[in-house]
């Protein structure tokens, strides 16, 4: 066939058919794609008992792009980047929005995800705790720690499989829940004095900020290098040979970075602004607060990633919030 795009392989059954229109589900395809397939019928003759097939026509058709949530105006959002490997998404519940990513298929890695967090957001009894591949992108470019962490099947202890948006953020709702435990919202995570319990004391403390504001925007990423750096980046190798992908890269830094707004009461206007950041080597601290000695502005992350952070906030207003590098100052806007 000419052109590029996928072939459906798979072979959907649909059992004895006399007549009518045939229907039949096909899943984990990925957006703005172009899949090709064709149907075929089985014809059994019981009398020479052999078994004959008619094909139909080659036919295609391409699936749309999976960006309903995604709002012009949503302050969290950084301004989109596109490209051969990148994918941006997101996911919500009804009218609300859950959280928005960019997703690196190279890399098999979310190099940011961004979602607003309420005190309501925290509260309820919502507990899932399956993990699941993303629905919206193919199961070849997400890592294979679906049904084990990377004890099992890339053989090492150390790394577990760390949330970019926590599964405590996502307590109200059973859906956004879910959708924290989807593949894309992982990354292999040292988990003694990484993940546990430093990065989990910083998400505590962006969690206790609700009880003083009505929301926060947070940004929460990985990244290999820095912008100009020319860092080696380590890798897991597959334990088992049935496990893809073979090598996972492990993401040599974690940060987040982090919005309040103040608006006027009668027009919603936002009137102020302040934000800060934390940018943290991805190694192993021995002080669960130790991210209270890597505090800096967002300009400055900005800077090591090269993204454009709240990128709808009101243009007055960046300069100041951009440049507070003080937790405190942030904390008692």
């Amino acid at each position: 066939m000419n052109g590029e795009g996928r072939v459906v392989n798979d072979d959907y059954c649909v059992g004895n058919v006399t007549s009518g229109t045939i229907r039949t589900p096909v899943t984990s395809l990925e957006s703005e794609t172009t899949y090709y397939y064709r149907a075929f019928v089985a014809e059994y003759n019981a009398s020479t008992q052999i078994v004959e097939y008619r094909y139909g026509a080659v036919k295609s058709f391409t699936t749309e792009r999976l960006e309903e949530y995604i709002q012009q105006g949503w302050l969290e959002l950084p301004a989109m980047k596109t490209g051969s490997n990148l994918y941006n998404g997101s996911f919500g519940s009804g009218k609300s929005r859950n959280y928005s990513y960019l997703y690196d298929k190279s890399m098999y890695t979310a190099l940011w995800t961004a979602y607003p967090l309420t005190k309501s957001h925290i509260s309820g009894s919502a507990d899932s705790k399956t993990w699941n591949y993303n629905p919206e992108l193919g199961e070849s470019v997400q890592i294979n720690v679906k049904s084990n962490s990377y004890e099992t099947n890339y053989g090492n202890k150390t790394y577990s499989r760390g949330h970019q948006i926590p599964a405590a953020d996502r307590k109200s709702n059973d859906s956004m829940r879910k959708q924290t435990y989807y593949l894309t919202n992982q990354t292999p995570q040292n988990q003694d004095g990484f993940n546990s319990p430093m990065w989990s004391n910083l998400e505590d403390a962006i969690r206790d900020l609700t009880s003083s504001t009505d929301t926060v925007y947070v940004v929460t990423g990985a990244a290999f290098q820095k912008v100009g750096e020319n860092k080696t980046i380590n890798y897991l190798h597959a334990a088992k040979d049935e496990v893809y992908p073979k090598d996972v890269p492990i993401p040599n830094y974690y940060w987040k970075v982090i919005l309040k707004v103040k608006r006027n009461s009668s027009t919603n206007a936002i009137t102020d602004a302040c934000a800060v950041a934390v940018w943290m080597p991805h190694s192993s601290y021995s002080s669960q607060t130790a991210w209270q000695g890597y505090v800096y502005s967002v300009r400055k992350i900005e800077e090591w990633t090269g993204f454009d952070f709240f990128a709808y906030l009101p243009e007055a207003l960046v300069e100041r919030a951009e440049t507070n590098s003080s937790w405190s100052t942030f904390s008692d806007f």
